[in-house]
Parts: C-alpha cells; sequence; structure tokens
C-alpha cells in the first residue's frame, strides 16, 4: 500500500514537471493536460493546490476563464489564502467581467501582503471600475423598475409602452440589468403580458428580453426553460409575423448556445463539458422541436424556421445530434414535411411555404452527412425505405403522389439515398407511368422527380431513351404548371454534355429554342413564381451551352427577372438562379486538360471535351460585367444565408468572379457582398470557403481596407486570407492573400496582433523561402508593415535566424523585395538594440552593408543607410566596431553624392558621420583635404577601359 501511495506521488510530481515545462514553451493545451494528470494520480499528493493553480495558469492563457477560476477556487480550498491563487482567480473574474469577485480577491490579497507591487496597479484599476459599477448599478436598478412599471402596465399610452419595452432589451443585454430583471421576476410577467398583449413591437421586444436574459448564463436559461417551459417558446413561434418568428428562433438558438458553449459565430465549437452537464436540457429541447416539425397546428413559417435550427445543431460541429434524430425517428417528419402538397386540402393538412419542401431537403442532407459509418448509413436508408414502402402500399393514388414528392425532395438533398431509391424495382417506372396520365397534379410531380432524377450523366441518357417523348407530349398540356416542368425536364437532359461543345443529345440549334420557351415563361407578366422558379432552373441547364449564354446576357428582361427573384430572398428559387449566374461567368469547375493526355486520347480515339469560341476569356468578362452592373450582388446576398453549403459554393463563385475584374470590386463593397462574403468564408465546403477567401483578397487589394473592411470585420477578415496560404491553394491564391494581408497591416495594431494570433507571421515568413518572385516580394512587403507591432520585434530578438534572412534578402536583385526587406530592416534597428547586434553578428555582414550603400536603387540604398544610422544610434561599442571597417570612407563619399535622386542617403549618411563624432570616433578635420572618391573611381575607371 506504502508503495503504491510513493508511485502515485512519484508520477503526480513527474506530470506536475512535463506540465511546467511545456508551460514554459508555451504549449498550454499540452500543460493542461500534464497538470490534469497530476491532479488525477496525486489526489493526496502535498503539492495538490499548485497542480490547481499551475492548471489555472494554463487556463487563462488558453483564456478558459472560467475553469481557471474553478481550478483556483480548488487550489484556495486546499491551501487558504494562497498569494497565487488568489492573483489568478481575480485575473480569470476580471476577464469574465465579475469585477467586484476579482476586487474581493485581489483586496484579500493585499491584505495579506502589502507590499505585493503585481496585485497594486490591478487593485487601483477595479477600485475605480467597481465604484462606477455601484454607482451605475443604483441607477439601472431604478430604471429597471420604471421601466418594468411602464411595459407591464397596460393602461400606459402605448407609445409610452413601446418606449419602455425598448429600454428593457437595452437593459437585459447589460449584465447587470439582466441580472435586476430577473431578480424581479420579469419572466413571470413576460409571460403572462404575451398572453394578452396585441401590439407586436411590444411582443417581439419581450422576446428579444428573454434572450438576452439567456445569453452567457447557464443558470438564467435554466430558470427561463423552468418558468416559461418550451410550449411557450413553440406558442411565440408560431406566428405570421415574420419578424415575430425570427426573434423567437434567435431565442431557441441562444438558448441552445448557452447550454452548449456555442456562439452564433462561424467555426464555433460547443463546450463538450458543458454539453454534458446540460445534455437533459439540450436533448429534451431538440426532441420537442423534432416532434413540432409535423404539428399540424403551428404556421408554415414557424415550421421552417424549427427545421433551420434543427439544421443548424445537428451537426456534428455543432451539438452532434443526428443518430438521436434518426433513432426518435426524425427522418419520417421531415419526408411528411416534403410529402405535402397544397393541392391537397384537408382539415388536417400541414401549413408549409413554399420554401418548406427545400429546407426540409437541406435538413436531410446535414443528417446524412453525420452518418459517417456503416451501420449509421444503415439505420438511416432503412427509416428512408420503410416510410416509402408504408406509402407504397396504401392503396389510394394520393400516396403514391405523396412518395414520388418526399423522392424528390431525397433526390434534391442527400442525393446518394435518393438515387438508390429510384434504383428499387418498379420505382422509375411508377413515375413515368404518372406522368403518361391526364392527371395534372400527377403530371406535375412526375416531371419534377424526373428533373431531380436525372442529376447524373448515366441517368440522363438512361432517362433520355425512355423519358423523352413523355416530356415533349407533356410540354404541349395546356396546364403551365406541367408544361414550365416538362420543358426543365427537356433542358436537363438536353444539357448533359455539360460545357462539351461535341455533345448535343438534341441537335443544333434545340438548346436555343428550349432557352427561348425558358425566357417567355421567365418573364411573361402574370406568371406566379412557382413558374417563374421553374423556368429559372430551364435556364440553369441550358446556360452550359455558350450560344444561350450570349443570348440570354443580351436579354435585360430575363437578367431582371432572374435578379427580381433572387433578391425576394426565397430559398426554393435558388439553385435555378444561382447556377443560371455561375454558368454565365464560367465560374464552375474546369477540368484541366493535359496536353499529354490530350494526345493520348486522340491515339485511341475518344472523345476529347471542346471549348465553344463564346467561352473565350473576353465574352466571358462581358457577360460578368454586365451581371454586375444589372445589380446582382444584392441579390446573391439575399440568397447568402441559406444553410446550405453547396449553395453557398455557387453564390461565392459568382462573387469571386465578378471580383476577378478590378473595376467591379467597388461594386461589391457597395451592395453588400462583404459581409456575406465573410460568412461563407468560415462555414460551408472547401471550395467553397477558397472562392469567398479569394473574393475578399481581391477586394483588399483594390479596395482601402478601412472602407471595404470597416469596423470589426477587419478582425474577422484576416482568418479566411490566412486560409489561402497553404501548400494546395494556388500561386495566385497565396499572391492575393498576402497583398491583401499587407494592407490590413498597414491599418491598426489591433489587425497586426490578430494577424499574430491566427500565427500568421510564421504562414507569411514561409513565402519569403518560395522560388517564386511575386510571392517573395508580397510576403517581404507584409512583414515589413507588420514590423510596427512590438510583438512582432520580439520575434525577431529572439533565439533565430529572421534577422539574418532579411538582411540576406536586401540584396535582392528584385528592387521591391530588397526595399521592402531593408524597410523592415529599418524599423526593426530603429527599436531594437538587439536586431542591431544580430545584423552584425552575421558573417557576411559587411557585404550585405556594402550592397546596401552602394545599391543602384535610391530607395533601397535610403533604407540601407537609415539601418547604418540606427546601429550606430544603439550603442557606442557597435557603432566602434562599424567604424572599425571601411564604412566610414564609404559614408564619406556618399556624403558627397550630387546625384539628387539620391538627397535622402546622403543626408542619412551626414546624420551617421555626425553620430560618429559624437562618440568621437572620428574628428572632424576642416584643414584635411577630403578626396573626391567618385572622381578616383572615375580614373580607375578609364584605366581598366585602356
Amino acid at each position: 500500500m506504502t508503495n503504491t501511495i510513493s508511485e502515485e506521488v512519484s508520477d503526480a510530481g513527474s506530470y506536475k514537471n512535463k506540465g511546467n515545462e511545456a508551460f514554459k514553451a508555451s504549449r498550454w493545451e499540452e500543460a493542461v493536460q500534464h497538470y490534469g494528470s497530476a491532479i488525477r494520480t496525486g489526489s493526496k499528493h502535498k503539492e495538490l493546490p499548485v497542480f490547481y493553480k499551475n492548471r489555472a495558469a494554463a487556463y487563462l492563457k488558453l483564456e478558459k476563464y472560467e475553469k481557471a477560476v474553478e481550478d483556483c477556487t480548488e487550489s484556495l480550498n486546499a491551501a487558504p489564502g494562497d498569494p497565487k491563487a488568489l492573483f489568478r482567480r481575480a485575473q480569470a473574474y476580471e476577464a469574465l467581467e465579475k469585477f467586484e469577485e476579482a476586487y474581493k480577491d485581489a483586496t484579500a490579497l493585499f491584505k495579506a501582503d502589502p507590499s505585493n507591487k503585481t496585485v497594486q496597479p490591478m487593485l487601483q484599476r477595479l477600485h475605480i471600475i467597481v465604484e462606477e459599477r455601484v454607482a451605475r448599478n443604483a441607477k439601472t436598478s431604478t430604471k429597471v423598475k420604471q421601466m418594468m412599471d411602464l411595459t407591464f402596465n397596460l393602461d400606459t399610452p402605448i407609445d409610452k409602452r413601446r418606449s419602455a419595452a425598448n429600454n428593457l432589451v437595452v437593459l437585459a443585454k447589460e449584465q447587470t440589468g439582466a441580472e435586476l430583471l430577473y431578480k424581479d421576476h420579469c419572466i413571470n410577467k413576460i409571460a403572462s403580458l404575451t398572453k394578452v398583449e396585441k401590439d407586436q413591437d411590444i411582443y417581439v421586444n419581450m422576446v428579444r428580453v428573454v434572450a438576452a436574459l439567456c445569453e452567457n448564463s447557464v443558470e438564467r436559461t435554466k430558470g427561463v426553460l423552468t418558468e416559461l417551459g418550451v410550449p411557450w417558446f413553440m406558442r411565440v413561434l408560431d406566428q405570421k409575423h415574420e419578424e415575430c418568428v425570427a426573434t423567437a428562433q434567435f431565442c431557441l438558438q441562444t438558448i441552445l448556445n448557452a447550454l452548449s458553449g456555442l456562439k452564433n459565430k462561424t467555426e464555433s465549437k460547443p463546450d463538450k463539458e458543458l454539453c454534458s452537464k446540460n445534455n437533459r436540457e439540450i436533448d429534451t429541447l431538440l426532441t420537442c422541436l423534432v416532434y413540432s416539425i409535423t404539428d399540424r397546428t403551428i404556421s408554415g413559417s414557424a415550421r421552417d424556421a424549427v427545421i433551420e435550427l434543427i439544421t443548424r445543431n445537428v451537426h456534428y460541429t455543432a451539438l452532434e445530434w443526428a443518430e438521436r434524430l434518426v433513432e426518435i425517428r426524425g427522418l419520417c417528419r421531415l419526408l411528411d414535411v416534403c410529402s405535402e402538397l397544397a393541392d391537397y386540402k384537408y382539415e388536417s393538412a400541414m401549413d408549409i411555404t413554399g420554401s418548406s419542401s427545400t429546407i426540409a431537403s437541406v435538413c436531410l442532407a446535414r443528417i446524412y452527412e453525420n452518418m459517417y459509418y456503416d451501420e449509421a448509413k444503415l439505420k438511416f436508408t432503412d427509416q428512408i425505405d420503410e416510410y416509402i414502402k408504408d406509402k407504397l402500399m396504401a392503396p389510394d393514388m394520393e400516396s403514391k403522389v405523396r412518395v414520388t414528392v418526399a423522392i424528390t425532395a431525397l433526390l434534391n438533398g442527400p442525393l446518394d439515398v435518393g438515387n438508390q431509391v429510384v434504383a428499387r424495382d418498379g420505382i422509375l417506372q411508377m413515375i413515368l407511368a404518372m406522368a403518361t396520365t391526364d392527371d395534372e397534379l400527377q403530371q406535375r410531380v412526375a416531371c419534377e422527380c424526373l428533373i431531380a432524377a436525372s442529376s447524373k450523366k448515366d441517368k440522363a441518357k438512361a432517362l433520355c431513351e425512355q423519358g423523352v417523348e413523355i416530356l415533349k407530349r407533356l410540354y404541349h398540356s395546356k396546364n403551365d404548371a406541367v408544361r414550365v416542368r416538362a420543358l426543365v425536364g427537356l433542358c436537363k437532359l438536353g444539357s448533359y454534355g455539360g460545357q462539351d461543345a461535341a455533345i448535343r443529345p438534341f441537335g443544333d440549334g434545340a438548346a436555343l429554342k428550349l432557352a427561348e420557351a425558358c425566357r417567355r415563361f421567365l418573364i411573361k407578366p402574370g406568371k406566379d413564381r412557382d413558374i417563374r422558379r421553374w423556368a429559372a432552373d430551364g435556364l440553369a441547364y441550358l446556360t452550359l451551352d455558350a450560344e444561350c449564354k450570349e443570348k440570354l446576357i443580351e436579354d435585360t428582361a430575363s437578367i431582371h427577372a432572374l435578379r427580381d427573384l433572387a433578391r425576394a430572398g426565397d430559398q426554393s428559387c435558388l439553385y435555378g438562379v444561382v447556377t443560371t449566374f455561375v454558368n454565365l461567368c464560367n465560374a464552375y469547375e474546369k477540368q484541366e486538360l493535359l496536353p499529354e493526355m490530350v494526345e493520348l486520347a486522340k491515339f485511341a480515339k475518344q472523345h476529347i471535351p471542346e471549348e465553344h469560341e463564346l467561352d473565350d476569356v473576353d465574352f466571358i468578362n462581358k457577360r460578368i460585367t454586365v451581371l454586375a452592373n444589372e445589380g446582382i450582388t444584392t441579390a446573391l446576398c439575399a440568397l447568402a444565408k441559406t444553410e446550405s453549403h453547396n449553395s453557398q459554393e455557387l453564390i461565392a463563385r459568382v462573387l469571386n468572379a465578378i471580383c476577378g475584374l478590378k473595376e467591379l470590386r467597388g461594386k461589391v463593397v457597395q451592395e453588400g457582398g462583404t459581409k456575406a462574403l465573410l460568412r461563407m468564408a468560415l462555414e460551408g465546403t472547401e471550395k467553397g470557403k477558397r472562392h469567398a477567401s479569394q473574393a475578399l483578397a481581391r477586394i483588399g487589394i483594390t479596395i482601402n481596407p478601412e472602407v471595404a473592411f470597416s469596423g470589426q470585420r477587419s478582425l474577422d477578415v484576416i482568418r479566411p486570407l490566412l486560409n489561402l496560404l497553404q501548400q494546395d491553394c494556388t500561386a495566385l491564391e497565396n499572391f492575393e492573400s498576402l497583398m491583401a494581408l499587407t494592407n490590413l497591416a498597414s491599418m491598426n495594431e489591433s489587425v497586426r496582433q490578430r494577424i499574430i494570433k491566427e500565427q500568421g507571421v510564421s504562414k507569411i515568413e514561409f513565402y519569403l523561402m518560395e522560388d517564386h518572385l511575386y510571392l517573395t516580394r508580397a510576403a517581404a512587403q507584409c512583414l515589413c508593415n507588420l514590423v510596427m507591432s512590438e510583438d512582432v520585434v520580439k520575434m525577431f530578438e529572439g533565439e533565430n535566424d529572421r534577422v539574418k534572412f532579411l538582411a540576406l534578402l536586401s540584396e535582392d536583385e528584385d528592387e521591391e523585395t530588397a526595399t521592402a526587406c531593408a524597410g523592415a530592416l529599418a524599423m526593426l534597428t530603429s527599436v531594437s538594440v538587439k536586431c542591431c547586434e544580430k545584423i552584425l553578428g552575421i558573417a557576411s555582414c559587411l557585404d550585405i552593408l556594402h550592397t546596401l550603400i552602394a545599391n543602384p536603387s535610391p530607395a533601397v540604398q535610403h533604407r540601407g543607410i537609415v539601418v547604418i544610422l540606427n546601429m550606430i544610434n544603439s550603442g557606442e561599442e557597435i557603432a566602434k566596431k562599424l567604424f572599425e571597417t571601411d564604412i566610414m570612407e564609404l559614408l564619406s563619399g556618399l556624403g558627397q553624392l550630387p546625384d539628387e535622386t539620391r538627397a535622402k542617403a546622403r543626408e542619412v549618411a551626414i546624420q551617421c558621420l555626425a553620430a560618429a563624432e559624437r562618440y568621437r570616433i572620428i574628428e572632424r578635420s576642416d584643414d584635411v583635404e577630403i578626396p573626391d572618391v567618385f572622381a578616383e573611381s572615375a580614373k580607375i575607371t578609364e584605366i581598366i577601359d585602356d
């Protein structure tokens, strides 16, 4: 037993030492793990309080302040009054803006050790903050009472109640105000008020107050859920007023965020420990949302909001709840929404919007993404198969129509699952049979399913053989809804050759005729949105043909119709409109044709894709310019709110194509494209993020970053730009990113700090070593702006060869690279003696200084002389070492240089000599005749010439 305890003590001490080493090396995560191991193995160790407070220090570095507080408290429980634990807990409390608790700890530490100089500045700072907060809290308390009295008193005039409700929202967003409102039983009063409140503005603001009270507070969130209950939120969500639905959706998301640690920011990840603690509440809330999907009593917009919430939170990057959703048979509920048709009017029918099916399809696709192992995929497909079999077993035709609509949704969502269903015996035959009936609803539904089913070239080719005649017959229907769907089916089947100009399934001229038919449906006045949306889908397929592109871009009415469809923000229009724009801009993925492979294909007599002459760069740029001038950026921004990552990628491709033309980048900024691009650059498919990031980089090159990325956006854009500095990105993407970062780094210290925090300096430095002139130049220019930061200067002062590498690059043949590196050295040496010493320590230091002094570029020469002046001014010892060389003669010669283009360098050279005089390294002598070094040089040249 004794041996076991001694081994545990030894292990705990070993883990502590490893943690200390990791902490000193700034490996905070590793330090946390080692200290955690020390705590687990050394529960009876005498240094247990030390383990806790050391881990708290690592948590502080990781900005995990709540955990730092917990560890410091554990340490203080075991060793009351420990100065380091008190100080670290005070730091954590201050970071969490719990100033009163921080002040209490700082005061306790100061009383225990009045001579402690570390705590004194903190105590002074906190004393001022706490005094201000006490005064402000007194005012806030009075204001909270006044606003609550005005808001909840129905006899108060409506304008005063509205104003008071607005003020309550503002107060609830402040920590003090939120605490006072919660303690004053505001939640109960809101619950009562919402039962009778008729004013929409006040109603919405009450929901906003609830959201603000829940934000970043697990305790208040649980209290709100207990007092209000989930049914209250569903009742609030079930409104026809769009703003109210959006606010209720935001409120529910805020509750999930508070319980899980998620943030309303891209790439935010949940706190696993917090999720584990609040698992019951999270599971209950999400389960209630899933069950409400098929609630017949809620409105269509409320249903859409619920499905969007599930889509947002079900993914493994969020709450990882997809398998649980399958377990509670949530897929069947989503398929019920997909299969709902407005044509079947029953009392028990679900209310749906035009976007409901699309939103449900996206949700199904997102759930299927989480089925990343075979067993999970099998459960998913089994539930889908079971649902479809049950519908097909019913004898009535309505069930078959509904199941066909559900299959269409699967083909538009989790495509692989949809294709598996269509491949089952009898399914395709059933759809074709429905298309040949005289029932217009069956015809319409069958057309939609055939369009979705011909998603891949092999399937389109097979359907061409079986379905073209049926579609042609349906096109002659008297019902426009059937006609337009049949038309889209023909368009899709006729475009399976893609960009290859050699493949034309329907013969020459057919594509233009189909496009004209789509155009008539698109622009004809009086056509409902659904028909126009289908016409846009048809153009999405036909515009793979270059002749159709040119015909469409010349048709202003059609472009306006597409733009207006997109501006409405209807998600069901998204695919058709955006894909058409992608095709017009040629922003789709292009197959690279290697010359060797082309020759091999010719030899093997294989088909080689051909590019149409109308897809030449000049034609593409003309089309992009027309689209940008017609204002499609605003339309794309309206559609960019979609939860579909594939759709976001399409939008990013179009915006990137527009930003590819320098003169159009200003339009993208003016029309709000930056905000949409920032979101798409941080979430979505890898290709989508790259396109959005490249578009942002292009904007950052041309437009003043203070205009293009005003406020917080100047910090948010850093990560997308740094993501382009990867080896799998193209040289053009690397270059554009570096150029944009160069401009941003010149803005202010906050931007430079964000670049440092995102590990940007090392990524940028990597490109200094690239064997690519433009990449090396751009990296040097970016570093030149970054060295304005004190933290970057410290990096150069460290034990590394950064200064040496910059000095060597200042000799580069490329003038702009040399100018940037010499400029960076000038700034470094002006603030750092250590950097001056490092330059002097380079073996080829004298050669580098010679090159700088005699550089043919006036700009490089001027910066080089400034470096020498800084080195002289850094200290007498460095100055003496410099003047032991021939530097003085060269500077003297430069001081006499008559060339006016080098006036700046000449002036700094004279300052160098004056500085040397101050150190008494050299003395001025008016009697001595100073040789004209340039005349001597000319004589030498003449001798050599002879």
